[in-house]
């Protein structure tokens, strides 16, 4: 399971999916490995998860300050690949002051790659 990135056309938007590959014993998450989707529903209502959560956030606004890109939404995600379903973060980014009905722009999107990398290496996720 990678990072997912997908750059909406018809906006100057993109999300990113970030599944958690491996336990997280700081965030209570050990358990991350699940049979089902409604398996993942209470590691996503966790305390430790919202506390993942945050800590994102301060990691999205510590390296897109003074960019054009701003968070759209930051929330969980149940990621699956085959028969296993896991917890991890689904964020939307948006380039500032760019129009409405045009893609990204290319050092945006750029940066996007950047970010979503960042956070996967900081947060220790994957």
């Amino acid at each position: 399971m990678n990072i997912r990135i997908q750059h909406d056309q018809q906006a100057p938007t993109a999300s990113i999916e970030l599944p958690i590959l491996r336990p997280l014993p700081d965030y209570d998450l050990e358990e991350i490995e699940q049979p089902t989707p409604r398996d993942v529903d209470p590691l996503l209502a966790s305390q430790g998860f919202k506390d993942l959560l945050d800590e994102a956030q301060a990691v999205v606004e510590r390296e897109t300050a003074g960019e054009s890109l701003e968070i759209a939404q930051l929330t969980g995600a149940i990621c699956h690949e085959g028969s296993v379903h896991r917890p991890g973060l689904w964020l939307v980014m948006r380039e500032r002051g760019a129009p409405d009905q045009k893609p990204m722009s290319n050092e945006a999107q750029a940066k996007v790659a950047a970010l979503a990398k960042t956070l996967r290496e900081t947060l220790g996720i994957g």
